[in-house]
């Protein structure tokens, strides 16, 4: 049988930080993981679609434990703020799923300075996950959930030298696809680091497919006159899949208990379907853009982070 939105576990007792969880796959990971018994803690910049949220998830599951906290992906200080809040407050996180993104936006940046996709899609859930990973290292098999899509297949030059595709001829779709690439090389990197030092903590890639949400239509305000945007816009909605399914990837690779990190979960028929463990060529894995992609953010970002030096500590 295929796997669906029953098969998860219980997850009472287990906190769930979902990134991005004011709409589309975040609000139908975080209705999921509340109906099985997780306090989750939803993760937005627009805090009026973050009570929206949980407004609807309560009023289908009344005794959900369901947390609203501010967190802005493109701004460190917001970060920060928002992690220090969640450590606080908790003593362990369980699940994080770095979900939230833009997609295809105009040449923006954030507060910092980054471009606008790698820097809130890649460097921002680098960061949020290299604040919150001491609380998840002694949870107990704790899991990162990192959000990619198939627009990692277009992601251009990947050229690391140039993270923020600037120099002229700026694309935002090939921007996009780059900063879904990054979401795997995160991934695996994070997942090799925490392995090779012991720790029972693992991290996934999943791909929702093409899935019915408002980044479609968010796409096409940031740039209502370009055709591929309208396409886009126009087509998932037909050939795609709702939000719920396309939550499935993301709620199997963090609650299956039979799954091994460092893999990859996408839709049966790679735009729709069942979630199945997806295949990452080597094109797209190679070792040297794993280790130079986490030089790069630890650059970016002016951190230092040790996962073998975490990890030590954690168990000390």
């Amino acid at each position: 049988m295929p796997w669906s939105a029953t098969d998860i576990p219980d997850q009472t007792g287990r906190v769930a930080v979902v990134t991005g969880a004011n709409g589309g796959l975040g609000l139908e990971t975080a209705r999921e993981l509340a109906r099985k018994g997780a306090h989750v803690i939803i993760a937005a910049r627009n805090m009026e679609k973050a009570a929206a949220a949980e407004s609807d998830i309560k009023s289908e599951l009344p005794d959900a434990k369901v947390d609203v906290r501010s967190l802005d992906l493109a701004s460190l200080e917001s970060i920060r703020t928002f992690a220090a809040e969640v450590i606080a407050d908790h003593d362990k996180i369980d699940l994080l799923f770095n979900n939230a993104g833009v997609m295809a936006t105009p040449e923006w940046e954030t507060a910092d300075g980054f471009e606008m996709q790698f820097g809130t899609n890649h460097l921002g859930h680098f960061y949020l996950t290299y604040l919150l990973l001491p609380s998840m290292l002694g949870a107990g098999g704790a899991r990162i959930v990192n959000t990619t899509s198939t627009a990692r297949f277009s992601a251009g030059k990947y050229d690391l030298d140039n993270p923020h595709n600037r120099g002229g001829g700026y694309d935002p779709w090939v921007a996009y696809g780059y900063s879904k690439l990054a979401n795997v090389h995160f991934t695996l990197e994070l997942n090799d680091r925490l392995e090779a030092a012991g720790s029972d903590v693992t991290v996934y890639a999943a791909d929702p497919g093409f899935s019915n949400t408002d980044l479609q239509s968010a796409s096409v305000r940031n740039h209502p006159e370009q055709s591929r945007h309208q396409f886009f816009a126009k087509w998932v909605p037909r050939i795609g899949q709702s939000a719920a399914m396309g939550a499935l990837p993301q709620l199997r690779a963090g609650t299956d208990p039979d799954v091994a990190g460092g893999t990859l979960w996408r839709p049966q028929w790679v735009i729709r379907g069942a979630p199945v463990q997806g295949k990452i060529g080597e094109r797209l894995s190679k070792p040297a853009d794993l280790r130079k992609l986490w030089e790069v953010s630890e650059r970016e970002l002016d951190i230092q982070w040790d996962v073998g030096d975490m990890v030590e500590k954690a168990n000390a």
